[in-house]
């Protein structure tokens, strides 16, 4: 009988020697509704175990006569446990010869589950028989469960990790997958209906096959979640379903397991094929469940986070001018570029700035050190104060004294590194104050590069700023302002990538793009940071 108390039919591998009695003992199983599988040997039921194991057939039990020709039925038990794929097979031993204490010890110790004296009543060796597959399929259910229940802490631990949503998606997928035995998918619905999708390594391949499968996707998880409480699970029919998702050129019904975050407004929702797969039991659906939980938590702060995001570098757009919106500069000519960080984890406080003044042209490049929606903020904040600071003062330092105090009053938990540049265009005049950035870089015509001996202390720091570094441009003078986006790399010094720089610009092509373009290909690729750059050059 099962655990349910039905009885159900098993195979059982009788080794026996003896003809006589390996029919008798097959007629017993049988009679009992099992089927049999008689050899006369241990090497030949050896030999019947690798078969059957390459088949994916083996037998439920195998009932083993202590007394055999080419060795023990201890020893047989012995080498059918140290098999790992054998290791869980139930061994029962009997005998009508070996009836002492000592050889059913003997065959416990071996690994066998039961000991049975011959001739014993068929009901016994049937009762004998089902206990031993009983016990055995428990215990596989039971291992089998632990390795599930290590392999969704494991997988926790991952999700929980996430640096990104798509890390945690894919991390969702890759444990859905190994919970599941199929491929899997993780889709993760944002406020906007924004759907994010991850998908299990190392399985059929996995792709929607448009953006219009996007969207269908996002609104049927729309509707399946709307005013739905905890998790979820059902089944969608391939009609619904976009096709080619789980396999190119096939429909599939999908098994979604579904759930909202707290606030409702985010849905996860982990998504396997149910044709032509190994359907799933339901105690690795719940797991797959508490795997859904633990996802939608994981992702509640990345979402918030991406929310953040999204505004700073909303305001860092915006508020920064555009090559095409920057002002008219007579007599002088500007080129910038601004870069993104490529790490989605990172939001920069960098700027650049070109205002006309009384007295020139004022060009600024500069940096709120952190990466956050406050460093953002604080950004915006600088460079308005700087325009209107400019209205009526040209003085490049008194202009960092004043963002000092400024920086000091509104955030004095704040620091910031700013570069500014007063220029004349009509002499080449050209007075800088440097407050902890990196210096312009001067490139001649001759093909030497220089940065300028300008330095003083951060923005927020309340330390006096020094007089400005005063020298004259030429009109074939390139001057470059930089952020340390563009060089800074972590492990390597930044004097050493500061003269990276100084050599890739001296040995730059004539004009400012070409310049600025230069730079990006050589240094701009994969950077942990913002980048803002800016050069200009007197007009002839």
């Amino acid at each position: 009988m099962d655990v349910n108390g039905k009885r159900t039919e098993t195979t059982v591998l009788v080794v026996d020697d003896v003809a006589a009695s390996r029919y008798a003992m097959g007629a017993v199983l049988r009679r009992a509704g099992h089927r049999v599988v008689p050899v006369a040997s241990g090497s030949e039921a050896l030999v019947e175990l690798d078969v059957r194991l390459r088949k994916g057939t083996l037998v439920d039990v195998a009932l083993v006569d202590v007394n055999l020709p080419d060795m023990s039925g201890f020893e047989l038990c012995r080498r059918i446990k140290d098999r790992p794929q054998m290791a869980g097979l139930p061994v029962v031993h009997f005998s009508a010869s070996a009836v002492d204490p000592g050889d059913r010890c003997q065959g416990l110790d071996a690994g066998g589950e039961a000991y049975l004296t011959v001739p014993a009543e068929p009901a016994e060796i049937d009762a004998v028989v089902r206990a031993a597959v009983r016990t055995a399929r428990l215990r596989a259910d039971y291992q089998a469960l632990a390795r599930r229940l290590t392999l969704l802490s494991e997988t926790i631990v991952t999700v929980q990790a996430a640096r990104s949503l798509q890390e945690l998606a894919d991390a969702a997928a890759e444990g859905t997958a190994r919970l599941t035995g199929t491929p899997a998918a993780v889709f993760v619905l944002g406020p906007d209906d924004v759907l994010l999708r991850g998908i299990s390594r190392d399985r059929t391949s996995i792709a929607l096959p448009d953006e219009g499968a996007d969207r269908t996707v996002a609104g049927l998880l729309r509707r399946l979640t709307r005013g739905q409480a905890g998790v979820q699970i059902t089944t969608v029919a391939a009609p619904l379903w976009p096709a080619g998702f789980f396999r190119p050129g096939m429909q599939h019904d999908a098994r979604l397991v579904l759930i909202l975050t707290q606030d409702g407004n985010s849905a996860v929702c982990l998504a396997t094929p149910t044709r032509g797969v190994r359907p799933v039991d339901p105690d690795t659906e719940a797991l797959v469940a508490r795997l859904a939980q633990a996802t939608a938590l994981a992702a509640e702060p990345l979402l918030m986070y991406q929310v953040e995001r999204h505004v700073a570098l909303t305001l860092q757009h915006s508020f920064l001018p555009q090559p095409h919106r920057l002002p008219e500069l007579p007599g002088m000519d500007v080129s910038v570029r601004y870069v993104p960080a490529s790490r989605e984890t990172e939001i920069g406080g960098d700027f650049y700035a070109a205002l006309r003044t009384r007295e020139g042209m004022l060009t600024a490049v500069g940096d709120v050190v952190g990466h956050s929606l406050e460093a953002a903020t604080v950004m915006v904040e600088i460079r308005h104060a700087l325009r209107a600071y400019c209205v009526d003062e040209s003085d490049p330092a008194v202009l960092a004294e004043r963002l000092d105090r400024m920086l000091q009053h509104y955030h004095d938990d704040v620091t910031a590194t700013v570069c500014l540049a007063l220029i004349d265009p009509a002499t080449g005049r050209t007075r800088i104050a440097n407050a902890g950035h990196i210096p312009p870089l001067i490139i001649r015509d001759t093909g030497s590069a220089d940065y300028t001996k300008a330095s003083g202390p951060l923005l927020g720091l309340g330390l006096p700023h020094p007089a400005p570094t005063e020298l004259f441009l030429e009109p074939t003078d390139r001057l470059l302002m930089i952020t340390d986006g563009l060089i800074e790399t972590r492990g390597t010094d930044l004097a050493a990538s500061m003269e990276h720089l100084r050599a890739a610009a001296a040995g730059a092509l004539p004009g400012l793009d070409a310049l600025c373009d230069t730079l990006l290909a050589c240094f701009g690729h994969d950077r942990e940071d913002d980048i803002a750059m800016l050069a200009l050059q007197l007009k002839n």
